[in-house]
Order: C-alpha cells, then sequence, then structure tokens
C-alpha cells in the first residue's frame, strides 16, 4: 500500500473509535474508565493520517511544478557515442540468435511504469491484500455487537464473591439497588446479616442455571469483553419465565440457600424472589 493510502486506512480506524467512544458503543468491548484513553488514541490516529495526507499532497503539487531538467542538463557526445555502439552490439547479438531460438515477442524483460521488473515480464503491483485492514474499520463503523450474555455465562464459572471483614449497613430505600458482586459477597461470607429485613433490587440478565432453571447473571470486565466472567446468582421463590438473555430488575429478600456452580464450585447466592420486571438492555452491560 502507498503511504497515503494508509494514511486513508489510519484517518477511517481513528474516526471509528472515536465515534464508538462518543456514542457509547465502546462500552461493549472495555470497561467504561478507559474512555479517555480511547478517545485519546483516536484523536492521535487522525491527526497522524490528516498529517501524513497533506505532506503526501505537498509534496506532489512541488514535484508537478518543477521545470523539467533536461533541457537544463549538456550533452555529452562521447557518453551518446558509447550508448550508441552498446545498442549496435545488442542488435547484433539478437539477430544472431534469432535463427536459432524462437521469438516470443520482445526479448527484453518487461519493466512497468516506475522501472520494476518481476522476472516474468510483469511489473510491481502494490499488495491489493493491505485493504483488507478496512474489513474491522467497517466493521466497527457498521457493527454495533450485542453484549456477552447467557451464552458465555453457561460457558464461565462465576466470579466467587468478595470476602470482607465488615459489611456496612445497606443505604436507605425500598427496595435498595444492590449490585450482584455486592450481594452475593454479603450473602455467602456476611450469612446475610446485613440483607436480613431489608427489600433488594438486583438487576441482570437471564441465564439458564445447571438445573435449567433460570438464573440471574452480569458479565464482569477486569478490562475488555475477552477476560470477561459472570457473577450468577440463584432465583427461588416466584417463578421467572423471562428468555435467556432477557434483561430484568428483581426484587426480592435475602435467602440462605447456597448453591454450587458446576463450572467451578464456585459459591452462587440466591435471592428469594418477591416480584421483576423485564427491562431494556442497561446503557452500561457489564459489571
Amino acid at each position: 500500500m502507498t503511504r497515503i493510502t494508509q494514511a486513508v486506512v489510519m484517518l477511517l480506524f481513528g474516526g471509528a473509535i472515536i465515534r464508538s467512544t462518543v456514542t457509547d458503543t465502546f462500552l461493549r468491548y472495555v470497561k467504561e474508565g478507559l474512555r479517555p484513553f480511547l478517545l485519546g488514541a483516536g484523536i492521535l490516529l487522525v491527526t497522524a493520517a490528516i498529517m501524513t495526507i497533506w505532506y503526501d499532497l505537498r509534496a506532489a503539487r512541488s514535484r508537478s511544478s518543477d521545470p523539467a531538467r533536461g533541457s537544463s542538463e549538456p550533452v555529452h557526445s562521447s557518453s551518446l557515442a558509447a550508448h550508441g555502439a552498446s545498442e549496435l552490439v545488442h542488435g547484433a547479438s539478437e539477430a544472431a540468435r534469432g535463427s536459432s531460438e524462437p521469438v516470443h515477442g520482445s526479448s527484453r524483460p518487461a519493466h512497468d511504469e516506475h522501472g520494476h521488473d518481476d522476472g516474468h515480464g510483469h511489473g510491481s503491483h502494490e499488495p491489493r491484500v493491505g485493504w483488507l485492514l478496512l474489513a474491522p474499520v467497517m466493521a466497527l463503523l457498521l457493527l454495533s455487537p450485542p453484549a456477552l450474555g447467557s451464552f458465555a455465562a453457561g460457558q464461565s464459572g462465576s466470579v466467587g464473591p468478595a470476602a470482607a471483614s465488615d459489611y456496612p449497613p445497606l443505604p436507605d430505600g425500598d427496595p435498595v439497588e444492590v449490585g450482584l458482586m455486592d450481594y452475593a459477597g454479603r450473602a455467602v461470607f456476611d450469612g446475610g446479616k446485613s440483607l436480613t429485613g431489608r427489600n433488594v433490587k438486583l438487576r441482570g440478565f437471564i441465564t439458564p442455571g445447571p438445573d435449567g432453571k433460570p438464573m440471574l447473571a452480569r458479565m464482569v470486565l477486569a478490562c475488555c469483553a475477552a477476560d470477561g466472567r459472570p457473577i450468577k446468582i440463584g432465583l427461588a421463590g416466584a417463578p421467572i419465565d423471562a428468555p435467556p438473555d432477557a434483561w430484568v430488575d428483581v426484587v426480592g429478600v435475602y435467602s440462605p440457600q447456597v448453591g454450587t456452580d458446576p463450572v467451578n464450585q464456585a459459591q452462587l447466592a440466591y435471592l428469594d424472589v418477591r416480584s421483576w420486571q423485564e427491562i431494556d438492555e442497561p446503557k452500561q452491560p457489564y459489571a
């Protein structure tokens, strides 16, 4: 690829990164805290591409405005004579070979417009495979992939809840909204002491459990979607008939039941469901 073609690809790629960052599409790939770094990288790519294109166009204009050098250079008769003699000798040798070898067009190697020869009469060409670099750029511009859902949750073991020496009281509110990781830690390691007597609301998507019953899950990212792992909460009490991958708000109370994830043997907290409501996927689907 020429340098200006590479600059165009870089310009499109940088623009795609900026667009995904501004429109929150990047949240399907990485954590929200990486927004400023992505935005900065996109701006740098666009700036570098614009400067490269500007430099190449300016250089092209400078070359086209230069006068021809041929008339300004002296002609050396000795050089011309030597060149002519060389051509005559070459022509004589070609004529001598003509009677013994079949003629297939010109015997001189073909050159492209830049004077490069590949040994088979074909000039060199730019590697067109370089244009395949546009494929991920166009995908980033035109497609918005779904967030990791029930399939990924079913293939990975649940993230174990974090143990803590002291769990502070839940904030005011009825019900009080609690993250899945926070609820699991309080339920498994604190024995539900800080959850007793409180109505809590959990938000996540439905994923089938090992027994076929629905569970509540949310993907937890360390950095990006490639390292995403689920945090799963078992559901008891009122039945939930939402399909897999449906996002729901579930209101319930602490359940002393504790299960085990068959994938990695992690302990699973349970919620005694009182009510639930299907919702749209949140802007930030990952925990």
